[in-house]
């Protein structure tokens, strides 16, 4: 998981940092006729700002997708690898197991 949230974290900053959209605002001596045009320019930003964030969602959903698919297979790499050696091991004791039983018997026989 840790890996996961390293590979993420480089994304983030500059994704939330052009997220955060930089809004006009209006002087308090502005005309009533002004104020129109300001609204329009903030709603125009707005929704720049708005698609601006999902193509950054999207992004991060995909590069997510892809972390999480990495550790998946890293996974069930580790679990083969896991049932493998478990298999090894098993193998080893039932040498040693016959081994023991050989020097046992020739221990006692001779």
């Amino acid at each position: 998981m840790i890996p996961a949230v390293k590979a993420i974290l480089p994304f983030i900053s500059p994704i939330v940092s052009s997220a955060l959209p930089v809004f006009t605002t209006r002087k308090s001596d502005e005309a009533a006729a002004a104020q129109t045009g300001v609204l329009q320019q903030q709603i125009t930003e707005l929704q720049s700002a708005a698609s601006q964030n999902a193509r950054h969602v999207k992004e991060l959903a995909e590069q997510l997708q892809k972390t999480v698919t990495a550790l998946e297979q890293g996974a069930a790499v580790a679990e083969s690898r896991f049932r493998q050696t478990a298999v090894l091991c098993g193998v080893a004791v039932a040498f040693s197991l016959f081994a023991i039983g050989v020097s046992l018997f020739v221990l006692f026989s001779g």
